[in-house]
């Protein structure tokens, strides 16, 4: 029998039903792995079958493979403190109570609306950006935006004075040698998303508008990556603290609650924590980005779930993907936990 059979079955049945053109994916554990690139790149104007080492834009796994990655660096190094108000860092914000530990675990509260927020020039984005308020959910429950990896991103450039999409490229892609991922890639060798009125097909540029943007200076999307580049960093991260990116004790922090709260809230630093189907309960790490691509990583089996695919292509109104996702996230969290079971 096929390991991870159930899983792999519904993997397919998302290009089969029609729910995304294709689908590159990959299972690991510590013995073996399973790999398959199927189905289409692209639906219109034209066909085009998809193939293998396409890059993806693989939108907010940019907040966990780069930005938080780098933060983390920086605490390590003792330059950032967790608890530092991040109007200590940009001033423009003028809320004192938000701390970097709010924006890595979503609980800052920050919102706002932002009048033709996606027509706006990049200076202008930013300054709107950094005038939001806080709600009424700060320090209250964990509500998933981008606005708070934007701020990390600006928070990172305070420290390196530079664009924080050029930081992740040094401090990140160069030294775990994921040579396919860049923010700047060749059209060519991207998979299209979505078919807009304004941009049309979109390929080769970052889905996200606010990421579209900002460019350079966005720390919340913009990376794009082969399945082999998310293989290194998943290998890297359940093995060898990413390559000694990190230490070990900031990859406990990583597998564990770190929202300010009381109680389990299922946010760390950057990623979401899952409770694995394992005797013990242990967390895994797990993240999505909205252009139709996951990662789950659990560290204690050296075990990991990539998924790559273009569920916006020809069209972001796709529901019924969000719905499949959870259902072959949790399939997949019941299916290794019988492979280690021999059930």
């Amino acid at each position: 029998m096929v390991q991870y059979e159930k899983t792999i079955k519904q993997l397919h049945q998302l290009v089969t039903q029609n729910v995304v053109p294709g689908v590159s994916y990959t299972i690991f554990d510590a013995h073996n792995q399973y790999s398959e690139v199927f189905g289409n790149a692209q639906l219109v104007p034209t066909k085009m079958k998809l193939w293998a080492n396409a890059k993806y834009d693989v939108a907010s796994l940019t907040k966990v493979i780069g930005t938080t990655t780098v933060i983390m660096q920086l605490v390590e190094r003792g330059e950032l403190n967790i608890e530092a108000p991040v109007h200590q860092y940009l001033p423009r914000f003028t809320d004192q109570r938000v701390t970097i530990r709010h924006l890595l675990t979503h609980t800052s509260g920050i919102e706002g609306y932002i009048k033709n927020r996606n027509q706006l020039p990049a200076e202008e984005l930013t300054n709107q950006l950094l005038k939001l308020h806080v709600g009424k959910d700060f320090n209250q429950r964990v509500k998933y935006a981008d606005i708070g990896f934007i701020y990390l991103g600006w928070i990172i450039e305070y420290f390196y004075h530079q664009p924080v999409q050029q930081v992740i490229e040094q401090q990140v892609l160069q030294p775990l040698k994921m040579t396919g991922a860049t923010f700047s890639p060749h059209k060519r060798d991207c998979v299209p998303t979505e078919v807009q009125l304004k941009r049309g097909l979109i390929r080769g540029q970052v889905h996200d508008p606010k990421a579209y943007i900002l460019q350079e200076h966005c720390g919340c999307a913009g990376l794009f990556a082969t399945l082999s580049d998310l293989e290194i960093f998943s290998h890297a991260m359940v093995t060898t603290n990413l390559a000694g990116l990190l230490t070990a004790a900031t990859i406990d922090q990583l597998f564990d609650d770190q929202t300010p709260m009381p109680g389990f809230h299922g946010r760390s630093f950057g990623w979401r924590v899952l409770k694995s189907d394992a005797v013990d309960n242990h967390l895994v790490i797990y993240h999505t980005g909205f252009t139709g691509t996951w990662m789950v990583l659990d560290r204690d089996e050296q075990q990991g779930f990539i998924m790559l695919s273009n569920r916006v292509h020809p069209s972001a109104d796709n529901d019924e993907f969000l719905t499949r996702r959870n259902l072959i996230v949790r399939t997949y969290l019941q299916e290794k936990e019988s492979e280690i079971k021999g059930v």
